[in-house]
């Protein structure tokens, strides 16, 4: 039976429809991912889910006794002396029975360490990601049926990331149930086992996490677009008929006429798909062979070093990414390269002919008091954009604004518009070095892809901080990443390279928490033990096991997408979900097991 069943369900905010007739249903242990467009009602949605809006029309059905817990998009902690105490009044844990009661404490103590955070911090002076992780580590704690997330990725770093995936997996199982937003596909890859988009309106469900729906979604839209075509042409097959006048008189068909308003209604009250951001760069002229060297650079603050003897050139073409926790030193770093900051020791020399186009992530350079079009063109109707002349509305339009928003203030705008505004911004300017602080924060999936395209065929040289893997991946050549005490070293590809090669961290004894000087990543200790004759077996049959798996997991999802799938037997669907459970998880373990193994195999090589 359904945990909460949403259907023929009307929302509107002003004369924008949200949901309009949309039906949704949570079974039991699914990992819902809610996607869709900045602005389509994905939080509205959520927060109906949650009981704290009513729907304009339709019905909520909930299973009887059902508990939800929601976390916020930015998580409010009530007024209290310590983190800890805060969480208890938000998790309303005082009110319940003393056994209950201290269960939960000693539960909300294990998840607060968990998520790397001290209980007796005063939670006035908590930054953004740690309220996060202090509404997630009660989230767990209180271990509902059904967990509500909006954006639980922002504000946290890779690590956190990674730490959320993995309890979202070994938590909510079997009757527990999970419904996140998120713009993370790596995230929505590993810890989601069903897709539903609210694309105009209407919710449309997907099986499978975020790479299964991103195939069968692209068939939809080609088959979408061929049938609106064939609709506009008999619509204007009709309409040239209806036009004669006399001719439709004198033969009196009256039911095509209707037929005709019939198809006009529906042409009027069809909604076509969301437009998408247009993205340009003008790189300029090329800059010097060399953009930067750096020598020996160094920076303190206080007893903290945050860059140590840093020694590294960065090349004309080359697109580098920064990664690292949260106060690892990169938007420091950043700083320090473009002279924004001095050094304690070392040098930067920047090279020649340098235009340089900066988004910082706390948008700083954007001014609340001007309006939208002051910002992109002050004292100016036009925008050039390697040599092309575009009236500044038209050119706010590539980035979503309608005319409209042209002369709104900046301070009236949400996170992502003033996010697409910057980007609007920088790209106006002529640029050939691009630096980017995490300029995917509160961008929709859509735009973030546009964005990924766009600097892939950009000319120039980019520097990138992003806790988006995919991202990273898809951008990055080089990764610049901390080694602990203000080392950093250089990788070469992405992401992925980068986590395969990363130095591993020190396990912590169980019997206490890691302190923070020691939950920095440190280089693990060779290992002198060889792999046994069965381990070698193990490890050379895992990639075809592995190749197995994967097929059988996409033959099957394939096989769930198919349009009369839910008319099978219900037995029939549970096993298949059950399956594609196991397949999961059996991959997972797959995975680790070979990384372990290899890891093991290469050690002994080098012993």
């Amino acid at each position: 039976m359904a945990l909460i069943t949403l259907s023929d369900a009307h929302l509107a905010f002003g004369d924008l429809p949200l949901l309009d007739e949309a039906a949704l249903s949570i079974e039991p242990g699914e990992r819902v991912g809610l996607i869709g467009r900045n602005g389509t009602g994905k939080s509205s949605l959520l927060s109906v889910l949650a009981g704290r809006q009513t729907l304009d029309d339709g019905q909520l059905q909930r299973q009887d006794g059902l508990v939800v817990h929601y976390v916020e998009q930015e998580p409010v902690l009530p007024e209290a002396a310590t983190i800890k105490e805060s969480l208890i009044l938000r998790g309303g844990i005082d009110a319940l029975d003393e056994r209950e009661k201290w269960r939960l404490y000693a539960k909300l103590d294990e998840n607060l360490s968990r998520f790397a955070l001290n209980p007796d911090a005063d939670p006035h002076l908590s930054s953004g990601g740690e309220r996060k992780r202090a509404a997630l580590a009660l989230a767990f704690t209180l271990a509902p049926q059904l967990m509500l997330l909006d954006e639980p990725t922002n504000h946290l770093d890779m690590t956190a990331i990674a730490l959320l995936e993995s309890v979202c997996r070994e938590e909510l199982k079997n009757q527990r149930s999970l419904v996140v937003i998120t713009h993370d596909r790596a995230f929505l890859d590993n810890v989601a086992t069903r897709i539903v988009e609210l694309d105009r309106g209407t919710l449309r469900s997907y099986p499978g996490n975020f790479s299964a729906y991103e195939s069968r979604k692209e068939e939809e839209l080609a088959a979408e677009a061929l049938e609106r075509r064939r609709f506009d042409k008999f619509w204007a097959q009709e309409e040239v008929w209806i036009r004669k006048g006399i001719e439709a008189r004198r033969t009196r068909n009256e039911g095509r006429v209707r037929r005709l308003e019939q198809l006009r209604r529906e042409r009027a009250a069809r909604r076509d798909q969301m437009g998408s951001i247009r993205l340009a760069i003008d790189a300029g002229e090329k800059s010097g062979k060399i953009v930067a060297e750096v020598t020996g650079l160094t920076k303190r603050f206080g007893e903290r070093t945050v860059v140590k003897d840093l020694d590294f050139t960065l090349m004309r073409g080359d697109r580098l990414g920064l990664i690292g926790r949260n106060g690892a030193g990169k938007s420091t770093l950043i700083k320090l390269l473009l002279g924004r900051i001095a050094p304690d020791a070392g040098k930067v020399k920047l090279g020649t002919n340098l235009k340089i186009a900066y988004f910082d992530q706390l948008r700083e350079q954007l001014d609340l008091t001007k309006t939208v079009a002051e910002t992109i063109a002050p004292g100016s109707d036009w925008v050039e954009i390697a040599g092309e002349r575009k009236h500044v509305i038209a050119y706010l339009g590539d980035f979503l604004f309608p005319p409209r928003r042209a002369n709104v203030p900046v301070s009236s705008l949400s996170g992502g518009e003033r996010n697409r505004l910057l980007l609007a911004r920088l790209f106006a300017l002529p640029a050939n070095l691009l630096v980017l602080d995490e300029p995917t924060n509160d961008l929709d999936i859509d735009s973030l892809e546009l964005l990924e395209q766009t600097l892939a065929s950009y000319p120039g040289t980019i520097i990138l901080v992003s806790h988006d893997r995919r991202f990273l991946d898809n951008v990055v050549t080089e990764v610049l990443a901390p080694d602990g005490d203000g080392h950093w070293r250089e990788y070469v590809g992405g992401y992925a390279e980068w986590f395969a090669q990363r130095p591993k961290a020190p396990e912590p004894k169980k019997s206490e928490a890691p302190k923070a000087e020691e939950r920095r990543p440190r280089p693990a200790a060779p290992q002198k033990v060889k792999l046994s004759w069965r381990e070698a077996r193990e490890l050379e049959s895992l990639p075809e096991t592995l190749e197995k798996l994967e097929a059988e997991q996409q033959a099957l999802i394939e096989r769930m997408s198919a349009a009369d799938y839910h008319a099978k037997p219900v037995e029939e669907l549970k096993g298949d979900k059950t399956r594609l459970d196991e397949l999961e998880r059996e991959i997972a373990q797959g995975w680790a097991r070979w990384e372990e193994l290899s890891a093991k195999e290469e050690a002994a090589n080098k012993a």
